[in-house]
């Protein structure tokens, strides 16, 4: 039962993700955005897994920290592109 609510979590906090990856594409804007905060978000995603592995509860839960994961560090890869493109901008 632990593991459903553990899979909700990481579901509601990844639905988020491909909306805040689309927002960062179509904006070309890195305003708003904190690279402290993504970088803080996959630690934290980090330490579920080694939670996981720690314990020996290797399961299917994995597979969903791993998406989180890869969502966030997309996001984190186009909010960089989007500071140099803020950059860029700013020298014209």
């Amino acid at each position: 039962m632990a593991q459903l609510f553990e899979i909700g979590m990481l579901i509601c906090f990844g639905l988020s993700w491909p909306f805040n990856i689309t927002k960062s594409i179509r904006s070309r804007t890195a305003k708003g955005k904190s690279v402290l905060f993504e970088f803080m978000i996959i630690v934290g995603y980090l330490f579920g897994v080694a939670g996981k592995l720690i314990s020996g509860n290797i399961n299917y839960v994995l597979a969903f920290y791993a998406l989180d994961i890869l969502l966030v560090s997309t996001d984190l890869v186009l909010t960089f592109r989007n500071r140099k493109l803020d950059r860029e901008r700013e020298r014209v």
